[in-house]
């Protein structure tokens, strides 16, 4: 019976994703196990002894490795004509071929496997693109400003006198009231905007945009941009100008994202936030405006991009067939990021398009807020599956966790070391790496003002917000294994208690002597060179590929 066509493109990307890396990491470690166990083998006999590859011991080891090379390739083929039938909103989406016969093993008899030549899965037929025909001529686009608000009558005026004082003003204002208990649909009538209440809406800020999209997307054309934002943020007088005039020259160009900077105030934590957003605006200047996130503080889309990823759910991506954005999810810019990318949507977020944000004012706020994005991300890939739209958030998720267990290691040395040696000595080594750190903090944050260099100066400080987001982490993954459900009711944390300590007296000496602090030692001393040598990439002259 032929397999259901409703999500068959989804799991379909999915599935080959996870097959493709799977098998290459299988193939790895065959190889690597039987080169272990031939040279733990063979180490210590003489030179004339049989090589690896003549000896028929080793052989089938080494055939084994090369056939999950081979059958990971066909995979990866497969994946990845997969990912370009998904690309929709690409203009450069190849046309429709016959997917390649692949290798697989199969069963035969009593179970024994056997390599069999056949296809993956039955191919599909290719979606339509969702692009509009090119007209050939610059279309001057309409700008309509979708702003939901939920008891924002305190900061809703500072955003919208932000939208009315454009450069190139949009051509609509809607304010989206979400069963608002307060004066925010009062405040935006004395603003002059046009406002429309959600009548039963019960899921959030994903379900109040989703009501107005349905009334708008069906009478739009090519020419029409929707800029979402948030009410407690505002943007640069340039934004629209700017955005808009990209799109314009750019038909290919699907949406064009802010880039978030803090509000000022909050003292220290505030400045934490504002520290790590300028880290955030210069990675993507770096990597020439690409966007890893298209912020809902802020961002322009087109009309016909939202109608796609809206006709794409279900079938290409998850969700609700008709809905913009997946109400599923608790970060739905991240979710409808996500979305654009696996349809092959071009976007930018250049620095003109800048958009300042409100910051957490505690403690207790910003970690449920760092929570909810961080399981948010996890859920939202998880959703997705390994697919070439994903494989860099999974890389950045595998690169969190990875840190969490190499900063941790090298904080237990270090604590060992302190408790346990009789003096020190200054290390060349440790000095060398120190400076990197220090100047790379300083470095990535330089532009942001004299406040962001001298709480990045004392590196200290910046480490134990850094520990703090690691938490926030190594939590968040917690609940999404437990499957807690998603809420805001979380136990305060307690801060830590500084303990004054006397080095050399609560550990004995002999501690560092032990193979397993050697071990810890080398580890601590590899992953340094590891994130010295990133250190050292981020001050350098970003490589700008010339198109």
């Amino acid at each position: 019976m032929a397999e259901p066509s409703q999500d068959i493109w989804r799991r379909r990307a999915a599935k080959l994703g996870w097959a493709s890396t799977l098998l290459a990491a299988v193939a790895l470690l065959i190889l690597a196990a039987s080169i272990w166990a031939y040279v733990s083998e063979r180490f210590g006999v003489s030179s004339d002894s049989a090589l690896l590859f003549d000896d028929p011991q080793w052989q089938l080891w080494l055939t084994a490795a090369g056939a999950a090379w081979v059958v990971a390739a066909y995979v990866g083929v497969a994946a990845l004509e997969t990912a370009a039938a998904m690309r929709v909103l690409s203009p450069d989406r190849p046309l429709p071929k016959q997917q390649p016969h692949v290798l697989r093993v199969g069963a035969a008899g009593a179970g024994a496997g056997v390599l069999a030549a056949d296809s993956l899965m039955t191919t599909p037929e290719w979606p339509a693109s969702a692009l509009p025909a090119a007209t050939g001529a610059v279309q001057t686009v309409r700008c309509t400003v979708l702003l939901p608000a939920y008891n924002e009558e305190l900061v809703l005026g500072h955003a919208l006198r932000s939208l009315q004082e454009q450069t190139r003003p949009p051509d609509r204002i809607l304010v989206i009231a979400d069963n608002c208990t307060d004066t925010t649909v009062a405040v935006a009538r004395e603003h002059g905007v046009e406002v429309v209440e959600t009548v039963g809406n019960t899921e959030k800020k994903a379900g109040a945009l989703n009501q107005q999209l349905r009334r708008l997307l069906p009478a739009s054309d090519a020419r029409d941009v929707i800029l979402v934002m948030d009410a407690d943020s505002t943007i640069g007088p340039e934004f629209l100008e700017d955005g808009l005039r990209r799109l314009e020259e750019d038909p290919s160009l699907m949406a064009v994202g802010g880039l978030f900077h803090g509000e000022p105030g909050y003292g220290l934590i505030g400045q934490f936030q504002r520290n790590e957003y300028a880290r955030y605006q210069r990675l993507v200047a770096r990597k020439s405006g690409r966007v890893f996130v298209l912020t809902g503080t802020a961002s322009l889309i087109r009309a016909v991009a939202l109608s796609a990823v809206a006709e794409a759910r279900g079938e290409l991506v998850p969700g609700i067939r008709g809905n913009v954005y997946d109400t599923q999810a608790m970060t739905e810019d991240n979710e409808l990021t996500l979305a654009l990318k696996t349809l092959g949507a071009k976007m930018t977020s250049p620095r003109a398009a800048q958009v300042t944000t409100e910051l957490m004012p505690t403690w207790r706020a910003l970690w449920r807020q760092r929570l909810r994005w961080q399981r948010g991300a996890l859920e939202n890939i998880g959703a997705y599956g390994l697919t070439r739209a994903t494989a860099l958030y999974w890389g950045q998720q595998l690169t969190l966790a990875y840190s969490v267990i190499a900063l941790n290691a090298f904080l237990l040395l270090s604590l060992i070391t302190l408790l346990a040696a009789d003096e020190f000595a200054p290390s060349r080594f440790w000095t060398v790496v120190g400076v990197i750190f220090v100047v790379e903090r300083l470095v990535t944050v330089w532009a942001a003002g004299w406040k962001a260099r001298a709480l990045a100066a004392p590196i200290f400080l910046e480490l134990g917000y850094a520990l703090f987001l690691q938490a926030c982490f190594v939590a968040s993954l917690g609940q999404v294994f437990t499957r807690k459900e998603a809420g805001w009711n979380y136990v305060r944390r307690e801060g830590l208690a500084l303990v004054v300590i006397v080095n050399g007296i609560l550990l004995p000496a002999s501690v560092m002597q032990t193979d397993w602090y050697a071990a810890l030692a080398q580890f601590v001393a590899i992953n340094t060179l590891f994130f010295g040598a990133l250190a050292i990439a981020h001050m350098l002259p970003a490589w700008r590929r010339h198109e």
